[in-house]
């Protein structure tokens, strides 16, 4: 493969010439960049389908991070691309893409990147896309997605090579810590770009958060963003997650604070307020409530959840930051894609939600 004047061009994010150039030596026999799309969805780190003809492989894919404001410690490629690459041979079960190749010289493409196998299947998002779900296929798909979730929990770390793969004491006050200083780095790239946000109720959040910090659990392999459209799904001959995908936080820590945030995802049609960000499909009949979902977790690990309102509202608090930080992105505009301009304003009502939950002691 090399560099000619028949590779796509205008592909933010590539420098498709030297891209070609590194996969020839580092992939040979893969076969000739045909095309690079986009893959749509992402919010964060930037995925790319790489069409290949002429070799051993049709189709491959690339993950990198996302341009404009980073968040210290975030997006980073090599975390991701090892634990895929011990899931695949240890996984006990954990579905992911096979991975293939990491490159850490920035100047291949401006910043660290990783190649995977392409893996098919259907990333299931709106109501629209369920418009073919029968209600006991989105049953079934909501049973996967719990054993693929309890899966991930189970992992033995010690055999996958990932005992040191995070700090687990103390994971939940050093996820407050952490995700507050990415706040704040956030609003100081907000306020660069001369815009104001007045958002008191973070403030008060964090200090609740801060008075109810649970003890430490054992060391479990997190995800840190699971939910189904971070997953390829199938439906026939059965429903099944055929890859669990979005590794960019997975660490060691508390499993539960995976648990929380799935639910902060999971809207359910009796829902008074849908967030404008994430998934609706499980709106559509026939997928489990976010007590069904819990309870099938729950029987698959024997975890207990008598404080899972508390992690349904650090899920609310972190997915908050997270968004914060890509609203900032956005009003700096270097975010690639449709649908950020959505994005701000969920950030006060994920910050309501969690005081909501607090105040009932209720995750539902």
């Amino acid at each position: 493969m090399t560099a000619d004047a028949e590779l796509p061009a205008g592909v933010p994010g590539i420098d498709v010439p030297r891209l070609a150039d590194w996969l020839a030596r580092e992939l040979p026999g893969s076969g000739r960049i045909a095309g690079i799309d986009l893959i749509a969805g992402g919010r964060s780190n930037l995925t790319y389908a790489i069409t290949l003809t002429g070799g051993g492989r049709d189709r491959i894919v690339l993950r990198r991070p996302p341009l404009g404001h980073v968040l210290p410690t975030a997006h980073d490629m090599r975390r991701e691309y090892r634990v895929l690459s011990a899931l695949g041979a240890h996984g006990a079960g954990v579905p992911v893409p096979a991975a293939l190749a990491l490159c850490e010289d920035e100047d291949v493409t401006g910043a660290r990147f990783y190649l995977m196998d392409f893996v098919a299947g259907r990333v299931l998002r709106t109501v629209e896309d369920a418009a073919d779900l029968t209600p006991e296929q989105a049953r079934g798909l909501s049973e996967a997605l719990a054993s693929a979730l309890a899966a991930i929990h189970t992992v033995d770390v010690e055999k996958a090579g990932l005992a040191d793969f995070g700090r687990p004491s103390g994971y939940m006050e050093r996820q407050l810590r952490r995700w507050g200083k990415q706040w704040d780095a956030s609003q100081d790239a907000i306020r660069a770009t001369g815009t104001v946000r007045d958002l008191p109720e973070y403030d008060r959040l964090v200090a609740r958060l801060a008075e109810r910090l649970p003890a430490d659990a054992p060391a479990r392999l997190v995800h840190g963003d699971f939910r189904l459209d971070n997953a390829l799904a199938r439906l026939e001959p059965a429903p099944e997650i055929a890859a669990v995908v979005d590794w960019e936080m997975s660490t060691l820590g508390d499993p539960l604070s995976d648990l929380g945030l799935t639910l902060v995802y999971w809207a359910q049609a009796s829902d008074p307020v849908q967030l404008p960000v994430g998934a609706t499909i499980t709106t559509a009949p026939g997928f489990a409530s976010r007590r069904e979902f819990a309870e099938r977790y729950a029987a698959l690990t024997g975890y207990d959840l008598a404080d899972l309102d508390y992690y349904v509202a650090f899920a609310c608090f972190k997915l908050a930051v997270i968004l914060e930080g890509i609203h900032a992105r956005f009003l700096q505009k270097a975010t690639v894609g449709d649908g950020f301009d959505q994005i701000g304003a969920a950030v006060p009502m994920l910050l309501d939600r969690a005081h909501t939950v607090l105040d009932a002691r209720s995750p539902w």
